[in-house]
């Protein structure tokens, strides 16, 4: 069944109408969101209608098979036009005059979007959420694929609808959505530093020169000693340095050879008990003469101190003025 001079469907609004952008009529209020302003015909088919409240339309462009959805403001367009948001024209690729075909449509209510800004300018703002939530108040559904802008200080911000669920178009009116954003289309990772590559032959000769880089390992009691009256340090002798140095270098050596020496030719063990605290190698007989080699450089080297005169008192001469 058809209405005279209209083509109106009977079960359901179905209607083709030349778009014009909202500039055309001074209504610059409508780029701020999704809603279009149709002629007064389409009001009166609504009303005989069973249609669900929010009115909600379903836009198709026949030439490039573009779909898109939009709620309605106002019914005051002249018969046979529709004036609608420019960034919308461009998401269907309309230009003026063309042919949109317009049909109601119901469409479930959100619970997830993902949305993905053109531009990392849009992340630079100081609150983005409380933007987009500002200008989401004027939209009425959402549809996947689409490009809906974002208008903040004197500058506009595109963004894609990449996810929506439970379907590709929701209703974003009165319900409680889950918003999520993907990286921006300009953003670009932070390049990791890359190492050098080096081939194979130079491979062998970098690891030796960091094996020669370490750092010296500690080694105790390698200094010299000082005096305090400014003489130089007694030098020990030859036997005593030889069986320090036996001592640090192998220990169990030179207990060994101390085991030995005090051993008698016979057999008989002529161990002699030792202060404790101290450690003694060869016999006794050698630690005796090592001990007089020790002293006997030192008396040389000083000469006994003749003794100074004590002081008497009143061993004067005296001399007389008189001759």
């Amino acid at each position: 069944m058809f209405y005279a001079g209209y083509g109106y469907h009977a079960s359901n609004f179905e209607q083709t109408y030349r778009c014009y952008p909202a500039s055309f009529f001074d209504k610059p209020h409508l780029e701020g969101g999704d809603k279009v302003i149709m002629p007064p015909s389409a009001l009166d088919r609504l009303a005989s209608l069973h249609i669900e409240y929010p009115m909600l339309f379903e836009l198709h462009n026949g030439v490039t098979d573009r779909i898109s959805h939009c709620g309605v403001l106002e019914f005051v367009a002249e018969e046979g036009m529709i004036i609608m948001p420019y960034w919308m024209m461009q998401n269907m690729l309309l230009q003026e005059g063309d042919i949109v075909r317009v049909k109601n449509a119901t469409l479930p209510k959100g619970t997830y979007v993902k949305l993905q800004p053109h531009t990392t300018d849009f992340l630079d703002i100081s609150n983005p959420k409380a933007i987009l939530e500002k200008t989401l108040r004027n939209f009425s559904c959402l549809t996947t694929g689409d490009s809906i802008m974002v208008a903040y200080n004197n500058k506009q911000y595109y963004i894609d609808i990449v996810e929506a669920k439970p379907a590709s178009a929701v209703s974003i009116i009165e319900t409680d959505c889950e918003v999520d954003f993907a990286p921006p289309l300009d953003y670009k990772e932070p390049e990791k530093p890359q190492r050098p590559i080096v081939p194979a032959g130079k491979a062998p000769a970098e690891d030796q020169e960091v094996i020669v880089e370490d750092e010296p390992k500690f080694k105790p009691f390698t200094g010299s000693g000082k005096r305090l009256d400014g003489k130089g340090p007694k030098q020990p002798a030859p036997g005593a340095s030889s069986a320090t140095a036996a001592a640090r270098s192998a220990p169990s050596d030179s207990n060994k050879r101390a085991n030995q020496q005090t051993a008698s030719p016979s057999g008989a063990s002529t161990s002699t008990r030792q202060k404790t605290g101290k450690l003694v190698f060869g016999s006794s007989a050698s630690s005796k003469k090592e001990a007089e080699a020790q002293k006997e450089p030192a008396k040389g080297s000083e000469p006994p101190k003749k003794e100074e005169p004590k002081f008497n008192a009143f061993t004067g001469k005296s001399y007389s003025l008189k001759r």
